[in-house]
């Protein structure tokens, strides 16, 4: 791909450094209500709890990790990083990949089931889950943060080969 110029470049940035900390509060607003609806002292507040949950999974938690996968990876592509080029980018790209994957085929089927359990008067069977996602989540989320702005590991295999191709 070709290298995006300077302006287009930096309104991706700034357009995936929002998202992807969008979606680092998010985690962390999941979080919250997940342990109000495990602790809530009545099956009103529980449930006030995760229809909040499922109000936030269904308009806002696919969106945000696919235009922050989207472009993040539009973003490598089109500047020196590179998609495979560094270790810290290529870990971003599949730890993304995966907490996309998971929000998508776990924690929200797990949001949904808690919401029929309050809808059918039942109590809500996995609460624990709805507490243990947004927390693994949560983490990954802050440790993507981190590499994004230390930068570990160095150049890897590949990039190791683009770059002396170029010398």
């Amino acid at each position: 791909m070709q290298q995006l110029k300077r302006p287009v470049r930096r309104a991706l940035l700034v357009v995936h450094v929002t998202v992807s900390v969008g979606w680092l509060g998010l985690s962390l607003g999941l979080l919250a209500l997940g342990i109000t609806g495990a602790t809530a002292g009545s099956a009103e507040s529980a449930g006030a709890a995760y229809r909040s949950m499922d109000v936030i999974g269904d308009w806002l938690l696919i969106p945000i990790s696919l235009l922050a996968l989207i472009s993040g990876v539009v973003l490598s592509l089109g500047t020196p990083w590179g998609l495979v080029r560094y270790h810290w980018v290529h870990i971003k790209l599949w730890l993304t990949l995966i907490t996309t994957g998971a929000t998508a085929f776990a924690l929200r089927p797990g949001i949904d089931d808690a919401v029929a359990d309050v809808a059918a008067g039942r109590e809500v069977g996995a609460t624990a889950s709805l507490v243990a996602a947004p927390s693994v989540s949560l983490s990954v989320y802050v440790f993507l943060t981190a590499i994004s702005v230390i930068k570990p590991w160095g150049l890897t295999a590949r990039g190791r080969r683009l770059r002396g191709a170029r010398r």
